[in-house]
């Protein structure tokens, strides 16, 4: 199995902002406990951390190929990026949406996320957590059609 993350705008910065929502681990920390969870699991996976939607499409595009599944962690674009959004429904890969904090708990415009309606899983609030998460879940769903 071969699983791509893409983290999007301002996951460069974790650690440093607002900890009370994104916690304490740097982004380095975090991609450490995926690969570890992934080596466990026998799983490839390729990262990408972009601060513009059209680095993370471009990235996508050159590597869903030879994906079986994507985790993504849209950051900032969680409300608008419709053409990152489009990007990964065309894969046709399953996909895990991870948000750090729970959007639905915080301020009023943060709750809409375009990326939701296209998720196969959803994982918010877990913190880091909810990578690893994500990759077990991704896991038992290709392991469940075989």
């Amino acid at each position: 199995m071969h699983v791509l993350v893409l983290q999007g705008p301002n996951l460069n910065r974790l650690g440093k902002r607002d900890p009370r929502f994104y916690g304490t681990h740097p982004l380095t920390e975090v991609t450490s406990q995926i690969d570890t969870r992934a080596g466990e699991l026998g799983v490839k996976v390729d990262h990408v951390q972009a601060n513009c939607e059209g680095r993370l499409i471009d990235w996508l595009q050159e590597h869903q190929d030879d994906a079986d599944a994507i985790i993504c962690n849209p950051a900032g674009l969680t409300n608008y990026g419709l053409s990152l959004r489009d990007a990964l429904s065309d894969t046709g890969l399953d996909l895990a949406i991870v948000h750090l904090s729970n959007p639905l708990g915080r301020e009023p415009w943060r709750r809409e996320d375009v990326f939701a309606e296209i998720a196969d899983l959803y994982l918010a609030g877990a913190g880091w957590h909810g990578y690893v998460m994500a990759l077990d879940g991704l896991h038992v769903r290709a392991a469940d059609r075989t």
